[in-house]
């Protein structure tokens, strides 16, 4: 009776994994090429960073270069109603009561600047670059956000394989307890081997339920990073591959030229050099053309000599003005522009020596990682032959529990090991990558 029990509780257990299986298999794949795109399209900060390269787009449009004229109508309407007494010369007088008398009028005028010093010349070429600089901005939040990405992805992937190992270390652990159950009922040890399982089965248990909230939280900030809500749960791919092709000098050289950083420091230099022309627009005159076309029309009461008078007027112009001293405004703009260029340039400086150690710092916790994970893999390897060996001894009696168990652990940790070691290399070589400016360059 005790014999079909245990037969029975090891095929449940059979089962139940079957189950899980397939339910895992059942669960939405979300690959890491699909991630990106998720995170492109949802991710709130690159939306909110897209928003700001539209209206530095759209501030360099024609329209807000101030090479356009101005065009003003103007439009209006008088009534009057009057009591009149009039006294003309001839001694005669007339009073009127409720005279009615109207005004109507109406005008175009134009406005437009021929020569302003070349002032909006150079505030239309800053705008130019003030977008080409949100441009890199909105790539420094693409970058940020796809590094932020995968190392939650990745997160969600080393607990997925960590659950994995953790099944089969219990699935080995039960089988465990059905063969100490076994060898008690038959007096072929004592109870202690049934208590000794019983025990490293509620600790694999509690290793699981840990392993599998942490995996619920870990995917919930992967669908926050990809603002996106999923209806169903999801895996994830747990296959790496390593894409760094580049020698350290070539990619150190790739650094100094895409460096995201570096990038936008320049297009400050340039922004700033174009601030100091502007500002020395203003010691030019500026010369402008005025033009304008009125109508009016008077409806005047019977005391006026005109009853009804209506003219048009068409008028143009040319008006120069040179600001010759406006209290030392304008030379204050200049040296601040000035002070600005050279701390732009300084800034440049200081990241180029940041960026030297960035990437240095980045190359040696790449190579040293990646060799950590190489270690690792081949220590996988003596830990799988030691297990195997000493499980084929404990089936026989030649090794107690306490030995299989260690081997056991032994295997575990070198799994869980191995685990951390590929995820946190693949991590530090998109730390690399970003550094280089070669992150959105390459195929995930």
């Amino acid at each position: 009776m005790k014999q079909m029990k245990k037969s029975n509780f090891a095929f449940l257990i059979c089962i139940s994994i079957m189950f899980c299986i397939n339910n895992l298999n059942a669960q939405q794949m979300l690959t890491k090429k699909e991630a990106v795109k998720l995170a492109l399209d949802n991710n709130y900060d690159i939306k909110i960073a897209n928003n700001n390269v539209q209206v530095a787009e759209n501030n360099t449009s024609v329209l807000n270069s101030g090479y356009l004229p101005t065009v003003t109508g103007t439009a209006g309407a008088t009534y009057n109603l009057d009591n009149t007494e009039a006294e003309f010369s001839n001694g005669n007088t007339t009073v009127l009561n409720g005279a009615e008398s109207s005004r109507y009028n109406a005008g175009v005028s134009l406005n437009y600047t021929i020569f302003d010093g070349l002032g909006r010349h150079y505030n239309y070429k800053r705008l130019k670059e003030q977008y080409q600089l949100s441009e890199l901005q909105a790539r420094e939040t693409i970058e940020n956000t796809i590094v932020q990405l995968f190392s939650v992805y990745y997160n969600v992937a080393q607990l997925s394989e960590n659950l994995e190992t953790l099944d089969e270390t219990l699935l080995v652990t039960k089988d465990r307890l059905v063969r100490a159950e076994y060898q008690f009922d038959y007096g072929q040890n004592t109870k202690l081997e049934v208590l000794n399982a019983e025990v490293d089965i509620n600790t694999d248990s509690i290793n699981i339920i840990n392993t599998k909230q942490d995996l619920k939280i870990a995917k919930r900030d992967l669908k926050l990073v990809l603002g996106e809500t999923f209806t169903e749960d999801f895996n994830v791919e747990t296959e790496v591959d390593f894409l760094l092709q580049f020698k350290k000098d070539s990619l150190f050289e790739k650094a100094k030229q895409r460096n995201v950083a570096l990038l936008q420091t320049e297009k400050n230099i340039a922004i700033s050099q174009l601030d100091i022309k502007s500002g020395k627009s203003a010691y030019l005159p500026t010369l402008g053309l005025t033009g304008s076309y009125g109508w009016n029309k008077n409806n005047n009461n019977a005391a006026s000599f005109v009853t009804v008078s209506t003219n048009t007027v068409l008028s143009g112009g040319l008006n120069l003005s040179w600001n010759l001293f406006d209290g030392g405004a304008t030379m204050t703009r200049v040296r601040n522009a000035k002070v600005n260029l050279e701390t732009q340039q300084l800034q440049k400086e200081n990241i180029l020596l940041s960026i030297q150690r960035d990437f240095d710092n980045a190359w040696d916790d790449y190579m040293n990682k990646l060799e950590i994970y190489n270690i690792q893999e081949k220590n996988i390897i003596t830990a799988q032959n030691n297990f195997d060996r000493t499980q084929e001894k404990f089936k026989i009696g030649q090794v107690n529990s306490i030995e299989f168990r260690q081997a056991q652990l032994n295997l575990l940790n070198t799994e869980l090991s191995r685990n951390q070691a590929k995820y946190a290399a693949k991590l530090a070589e998109l730390q690399l990558l970003q550094i280089s400016g070669e992150l959105l360059n390459v195929e995930f």
